[in-house]
Order: C-alpha cells, then structure tokens, then sequence
C-alpha cells in the first residue's frame, strides 16, 4: 500500500470511528530532517555493511521491537531509531518487512514522538484479529504497538493501531493505557493466552528486578496479576522481557512449555549487556520457572534484547531476531564511517531440548539458511581428516554459510579431533577464527586478529562446553557477513554473535578437521550468500526501500 493512500485511510477511520474507547488520530511530531511517509534512503555499499543482516538505512539502531508475522506470510520488524545521529537517543520505531527474514524492504518510520522530549521506547505488536480492542470493526488483520513512553517525568506503557497491516498507526487518544508513576519501567511484550482468553503483557521494571505479569481483555484495560522477581543474574537493571510457549524436543514430561527471556544491561558476566532465560510454566497470572538456574542465550558478547515473531503457535517452533551489539561500545563502533550503527542477529529458531547434565536449554538454530543461499562454493562429503580452501573474494556478497558435521562417533572412545575454521583477508592478513574439539565439548570464537578498531570493552575471545548426547554426531556451523560471525554448535545448543571490523574484507575462508577417530568422518561445505541489500541498490548503493505509489 502506498504511503499517501494508507494515511488516507487512517486519516478516515480515525474520523468515522468514534467508539466507546474515545480514541482519535493525534498529532505526529517530526523534526524537519526527519522523513515523514516515505522510507528513509540507505547507502549499503559499504565493506562493513552486512548483506543478509538486517541494520538501518542510516543513523543508529538497537533493540527490536514490535515483531509480528501477519496473514500473508510477510514478517514485521520494528526496532529502536535515530534516524538524526549515530548514537542512541531520539527514539522512533523504524520500521522493515520481509517474506524469508534475509531479504528485507525498509519501510517508512512507523511511530514518531509527539514532542522533543519524547522517546519511543521499546515494546511489542500483536495482530488483533478478533477486535478485542474495538479499533477495527469488520476487520481482522488490525495491528496494535504496545510501547514505553519515556519523558524526562517517568515511562508510561502506551498504544497505538494500525488499520492497515501495521505501517502507519495512530496513538490511542487516552494514552497511557498503564502508569506506575516510575522512570524506569518499561519494554512490554504482549502475547495471547487462550486459556483465559486474554492478552498478556510482561514488562520490566527494570531496577527492581521484577517483571511484572498484567493481563487484559482488551489492549486497553490492564490489571496486575504477579511479578517474577529477583531470578538468576541481575546485573544493574532488567529489561526488554519477552514470554513465549515453545515446543519440547523429546520429553515424556511435556510437549510445550514457555520460556521468560529476560536481558540484563549493565553487568552481564563478559561486560555490558547480555539476556538469560528460564524455562517453565504459565497459568494465564503466574509464570513459575523450573529452577533457579541462569541460562545464558549466547557466549559471546554481542547478542541483546532478542524478541520473538508473535503470530507463531506454540506448538511450533518460535523465531527470534536480537540486537547484535553491546551498550558497553556500540556508540563508538567504527561503521560510523558509512553512515550506520548496529545491525541484527540472523534469524533463530527455538525449542526446548533436554541436554546431557544441563537440563532443558533452549536451542538457537539458523533459521532456514538456505533461503539465503546464492551459489555452493565447495563441499566435500567425505573430508575426512583434511583441510578445505575457498577463495570468495568474486562473491558479491562476501557472505557465506559453512557448515561441519563429524559422523560415525559410536561411544566415548571415539570422541576425538577438532574441527577449526578461519576467515582471513589475502590483502592484509587479518582473520577471524574459531573451532570446536569432539573430544572436550569446547566451541571457541576469536575476533581480535581484525584490527581496523579496538576498544577497552571489545573483548576478543569467548568459549563454551557442550556435551555429546551419544547420537553418533558433532557439528559445527555459521554465517559469516563482512563484519557480524555467528557460530551453531549442535545446531544451537550454544551460539556466539559477534561483530568484527577488519581494515581490508574477508575473502578465504579455511576449515580444517584434524584427529579424528578412525570410525568417525567428516563433511564440510560452503556457501555463498545472496547480496540482498546490493540487489536493491542503484549504481552507487543507495537503496530506496519501499518506493510503491498509488
């Protein structure tokens, strides 16, 4: 739908719908330099810009918000936007859409401040199909943001519709919808709970310690019905909860439980930000984790505020998106210099999976890789122990997915070997790095031989252990996108994200299984990534975004 002709129509129905709730199209602040019904242009021709990662046409990004897959199949980003600077503040939600989470569109800013001293905060967006909320008679694929108001005053949890699919939205007139008259209580995520048939919304206040669990009828009228408190590491504050019933892999005990993700910032055990989550139940008020335990959603340092797609049934398996940065650097990160900052994780799929020692853990999978996938540059079924060279410096992209798999472990004995990769640069020498041994259980990711920045808080190594669960396989896999690694062990059981900038592109990449036992074998492959923002550039990489007029 076209910027002017989707205004039309909210223009119109704010008019003609006068209903019970009193709400009514209220006036949008914009500063002048900030594009108002048409996407705002990017340069994505840079050799730090990701290609098959999301980040914002220019100015600066973090959290994800608003996330919601609707009828059509077409995926909604929303995310945290300063379209005036580079560093964080003047919050809006910016605004992308996309049908396989790799090949995104940005779309117009979806959601301004109503004044300079206003910030759109973090939050949620559901598709409100059966009109609970009253704004969308004869209609049910009406959208409703729930978001942080932040004032110098306090944060107030607000709304705001969408009667058309969630690209343009007018804030609900009797605003806030709740108060707890604080200055730090914020990021509510909302969910549907059919088992009292009504909304749900977890939200932070975030220097208690405390999630608090509301439920509502409505959208509108919310009551308080318990806090999480004080569970696992707390660092300096809580924030951006999200509350999500995913499915459990081979358990006699449960099919489906839900997992509270809860991000901590400051503080986080490597410096700076980090999430946890807690597996356990929800009766519709109360959420009651399984144990006490703090499970970390990725070991290394760039992985914050992840937030899943609503509109996924719990029976199958849940898609998140993250923030791939940490609040200890992410103001200072050298892309400054082509006019972005940030960019986010790859798309992950989950599920609950019961793992030797640990317990149930939530496993963090590439989802659907393929669809990203341009061109096989090398796979060899039966490496064995040997090393695979690739030369990639032709792909446009400079994005690839690699992947390992040892076969053939029977029991402990066979446990042996490593495997190893490196992304190096040919002009400069610098690389990336990072394995895994079959015998330990450790994963590794080393970024500190690309050396175009440093920073005191850019920590340079990160480890895990995970454990064999006795099916006769070890994998190791990842995408690699000019300046963001993410390394799978098992297919998600542990996942490192981590930023990176070399002075010069990556273009060899080097994976070498070395010691295997004799009954084990090895398969390696590589593939080239599509370049997705590239193909919707002109001549000097300026992508446009969605240009569609009536």
């Amino acid at each position: 739908m076209s910027p002017s002709l989707a205004s039309l129509f909210v223009a119109l129905a704010a008019l003609l719908s006068s209903t019970a709730y009193g709400q009514n199209a209220t006036s949008t602040y914009s500063e002048p330099n900030v594009p108002t019904g048409v996407p705002v242009e990017g340069n994505y021709g840079g050799p730090l810009r990701p290609q098959v990662h999301f980040s914002p046409p220019q100015g600066f990004m973090n959290d994800p918000n608003g996330m919601f897959v609707d009828a059509d199949g077409v995926y909604h980003l929303y995310y945290q936007y300063n379209p005036t600077a580079i560093v964080a503040g003047n919050q809006h939600w910016g605004h992308a859409t996309s049908r396989d989470l790799y090949t995104w569109e940005n779309q117009a800013i979806a959601i301004f401040p109503s004044g300079p001293t206003e910030g759109i905060f973090s939050g949620s967006a559901v598709v409100d199909v059966n009109n609970t909320s009253g704004f969308f008679p004869n209609q049910t694929n009406g959208v409703v943001a729930i978001y942080t108001l932040n004032t110098p005053e306090r944060e107030t949890q607000d709304i705001a519709y969408s009667i058309d699919g969630g690209y343009t939205f007018t804030k609900y007139a009797n605003n806030p919808v709740i108060d707890s008259n604080s200055t730090q209580f914020r990021d509510p995520k909302v969910l549907w709970y059919p088992g009292t048939e009504r909304w749900i919304m977890v939200v932070s206040y975030a220097q208690e310690f405390a999630i608090g669990i509301f439920s509502s009828p409505n959208l509108i009228d919310w009551t308080h019905e318990s806090n999480f408190t004080r569970h696992g590491l707390l660092g300096l504050q809580y924030e951006c909860p999200n509350l999500v019933e995913v499915p459990v892999a081979g358990s006699s005990d449960y099919d489906t439980l839900f997992v509270l993700l809860i991000s901590i910032n400051p503080g986080g055990p490597l410096g700076g930000s980090i999430s946890q989550y807690f597996p356990g139940t929800f009766n519709g008020t109360h959420f009651s984790a399984i144990d006490g335990a703090a499970r970390i959603a990725n070991f290394a340092k760039d992985d914050y505020a992840a937030q899943f797609f609503s509109g996924i049934p719990g029976s199958s398996n849940h898609i998140s998106i993250g923030w791939a940065s940490n609040w200890q650097y992410t103001n200072v990160l050298p892309t400054d210099r082509e006019g972005f900052r940030s960019v986010m994780t790859g798309p992950r799929e989950h599920y609950l999976k019961e793992l030797p020692k640990v317990g149930l853990s939530l496993v963090s999978a590439p989802y659907n890789a393929t669809a990203a996938v341009d061109q096989e540059l090398a796979y060899n079924a039966t490496l064995g122990n040997g090393t695979l060279f690739v030369d990639y410096g032709a792909v446009e992209s400079r994005a690839l997915y690699w992947e390992a798999n040892v076969t053939g472990l029977t029991d402990s004995s066979s446990l042996q070997g490593s495997v190893n990769f490196t992304f190096s640069s040919s002009t400069t020498g610098e690389y990336v790095s990072g394995g895994t041994w079959v015998s330990t259980g450790d994963v590794w990711l080393d970024r500190g031989h690309s050396t175009a920045w440093s920073n005191p808080f850019f920590t340079d190594k990160f480890s895990a252990t995970g454990l064999y669960d006795g099916n006769g396989t070890w994998r190791i896999s990842g995408i690699v996108d000019r300046s963001i690694i993410e390394v799978y062990l098992n297919g998600g059981e542990h996942v490192a994200t981590s930023v990176f900038f070399p002075a010069e592109p990556l273009d060899w990449v080097t994976i070498s299984v070395k010691g295997l036992n004799e009954s084990a074998q090895a398969s390696v492959g590589v593939w080239a990534l599509q370049a997705a923002w590239l193909d919707q550039a002109d001549v000097n990489g300026t992508v446009a975004g969605n240009v569609t007029s009536s």
